[in-house]
């Protein structure tokens, strides 16, 4: 089924998330406060940036030892992830100022990331946002590789008896696939699906600035490194690999425990595209929550440890979900509504590894 054709019921707790929105608005105005960025959300951003880019440029100073450039690029590979996670989410959602030349300035740093920005917005916010668990229309439970199964609705083979064990050294190619070839295929995709439109962008104008963008990306982070850093080239290519290694893992398992777990019912729309859920009802549903009083942790993932607050309000910038959390919780509880959360990352990885397991095996029946 064409995802233009799913449509969500009005009349399943269409009160819930009206309610809720009342709550949330209340909170930004009796605080008086904005709902976008703050001081410590531009220092955040000033530090991620820091965190990726000063190793950099650190690979062209001779040090004495051929470790020390590894340790660059390990460094790398965390601000990668920290940049894409707490910095590029919030403007691609455009919730990181009211400017929106400044949002569009700052989600254009997925460029030094090695992706697209357009696809990003299509995949993230239209398709993934608004079709959260529903197989075919959400690309986020739609892998690259047939070698993973995320839906209960998706063909199963036989390699996915294994997936709870090899996924996560796939996981960590993600952004290695991204650069690769992920944009490439997502820029005919979507020419082909009609959301190119979306973006105000032609599908010429797209594969040229990919190609572009690709070209700079490879050039920073490949080209110079090899032609004038005083590291061996096999430290350098290695090196690379390393950073892809680790920001496509760490941005993988936040992503994943929030949706492919458990409690997700992956709904199926019937013979006419409905969906029996409200929409927001649906993001309780199939969103969870994790270790929602670890500080330091939500600080350097972006606040997605709150993905049911994220979801319901991706309006909002990241650093208000801690503070809404408590109303989203409340007001779901009143309307007799699931709230996932788990007290750990550990344990939402845990239920995670549960359901690939469960996925993969043709004895174990998936809700």
């Amino acid at each position: 089924m064409q995802f233009k054709n799913i449509t969500f019921s009005s009349n399943h707790n269409e009160e819930f998330y009206t309610v809720l929105k009342q709550r949330v608005n209340h909170y930004f105005k009796n605080k008086n406060i904005s709902k976008h960025a703050n001081a410590a959300m531009v220092f955040k951003t000033v530090f991620m940036l820091s965190l990726y880019i000063v190793p950099l440029c650190l690979l062209f100073v001779d040090f004495s030892s051929q470790w020390v450039y590894f340790l660059l690029w390990i460094i790398m590979g965390f601000g990668m992830a920290g940049v894409g996670l707490s910095v590029m989410h919030d403007a691609n959602h455009r919730t990181y100022s009211k400017n929106q030349v400044v949002n569009g300035i700052i989600g254009r740093v997925l460029v030094i990331l090695g992706g697209s920005d357009v696809n990003w917005r299509i995949q993230h916010n239209i398709l993934h946002h608004t079709y959260t668990n529903i197989t075919d229309a959400d690309e986020d439970i739609a892998p690259p590789t047939f070698l993973l199964r995320f839906s209960p609705h998706s063909k199963r083979f036989a390699i996915h008896r294994f997936q709870h064990v090899y996924a996560w050294f796939l996981y960590s190619l993600m952004t290695l696939m991204w650069f690769v070839a992920k944009d490439f295929n997502q820029a005919f995709r979507y020419k082909k699906k009609d959301l190119l439109k979306t973006q105000g962008i032609t599908l010429f104008q797209h594969f040229s600035a990919i190609v572009i963008f690709k070209i700079i990306y490879a050039s920073l982070f490949i080209i110079l490194p090899l032609m004038y850093s005083p590291a061996f080239w096999y430290v350098s290519v290695f090196g690379f690999l390393i950073k892809q290694f680790i920001a496509g893992f760490i941005l993988s398992i936040i992503f994943q425990p929030a949706h492919v777990v458990p409690s997700s019912n992956f709904p199926l729309p019937d013979d006419s595209g409905n969906v029996e859920a409200d929409w927001a009802v649906n993001q309780l549903v199939n969103t969870a929550n994790f270790a929602p009083k670890a500080r330091l942790f939500s600080w350097y993932v972006g606040g997605l440890n709150f993905q049911i607050e994220h979801h319901l309000f991706p309006n909002i910038c990241h650093i208000h979900y801690r503070h809404i959390s408590k109303i989203v919780e409340d007001t779901a509880k009143e309307f007799r509504l699931p709230y996932h959360s788990y007290k750990t990352f550990y344990g939402a990885l845990v239920d995670h590894t549960k359901l690939l397991y469960a996925l993969g095996n043709k004895d174990v029946v998936v809700a």
